[in-house]
């Protein structure tokens, strides 16, 4: 069980990262109680099918894990509706970017900031852990330059495998990718494809009712990172459907889960060596 921290965690919203497609890029700062200093971090990435959802589905695990003293970022990222892919892993890339260039600022370890999203984010979450430093999926935003590597990764019911979507999805995928993708960008953007060596810890969570995403995603990307040799663990709920956490009950048993996990391979790693 980890430690609660005294005192409440503090929220700063609609803190502007960057720009994309000529607007503003905003995000949402939880900062633990008391005085900050080299803490470890998580940047957290909504759900919505990449063409809904904001940045405040996150609030909660962004108290939960403040408590316990993450710094966490919650972040928005350009709709498919806005701009079609790789806008997305572009501007959370750019949000990335700017918390390591402002991790003094922030309070945080620049070395200790993992990447969490569900659904859709969680999709997004496992592409920045496998496309760490890729140019051509790092764009153009602000702080060019700067090392896009996490320290780990979760991903919730995250979508894997796009030229073989379940046919709830395939909608939301042609408005991400537009209709007329190729099998080979389809495969460009599914996280399997990037399964590999040298990939930092990921952890993933799935409902085994899920009508959505087929927990068959998770499993798939379980095998592919554990032929890799990459350190993985899988989570399965059962009888959870789709977005099983938005409830409160089982969402405080994610973010201890998320935080056991957190505190083996980010924030206290040497704890756990035998």
């Amino acid at each position: 069980m980890s430690t609660i921290l005294q005192g409440r965690v503090n929220t700063e919203n609609d803190v502007v990262f960057g720009s994309g497609g000529g607007r503003d890029l905003k995000c949402d700062i939880y900062t633990p109680p008391g005085e900050v200093t080299n803490a470890p971090a998580v940047l957290l990435i909504h759900g919505g099918g990449w063409i809904q959802g904001d940045r405040s589905q996150l609030k909660g695990y962004g108290v939960l894990l403040g408590r316990i003293g993450y710094v966490c970022v919650s972040t928005e990222y350009r709709l498919s509706g806005e701009s079609i892919w790789p806008a997305q892993i572009e501007d959370v890339k750019a949000c990335l970017r700017w918390m390591r260039t402002h991790a003094e600022k922030l309070g945080i370890d620049p070395a200790k900031i993992t990447v969490s999203g569900n659904s859709a984010g969680g999709h997004l979450s496992l592409m920045m852990a496998t496309t760490a430093n890729m140019p051509e999926f790092e764009g153009a935003g602000g702080n060019p330059g700067v090392d896009t590597s996490v320290a780990a990764c979760i991903a919730f019911y995250p979508p894997t495998r796009f030229s073989e979507t379940a046919s709830e999805l395939e909608g939301a995928v042609q408005s991400l990718m537009g209709k007329h993708a190729t099998p080979e960008a389809l495969r460009g953007v599914s996280p399997l494809t990037h399964a590999k060596p040298g990939l930092p810890p990921i952890m993933l969570i799935h409902g085994n009712a899920d009508a959505l995403v087929p927990p068959k995603d998770s499993f798939l990307m379980y095998d592919a990172l554990t032929k890799a040799g990459v350190p993985v663990e899988l989570h399965i709920f059962a009888e959870a459907p789709h977005a099983f956490d938005a409830h409160s009950a089982p969402g405080r048993l994610c973010a201890e889960t998320m935080a056991l996990f957190l505190d083996r391979y980010v924030a206290h790693p040497h704890k756990w060596e035998a």
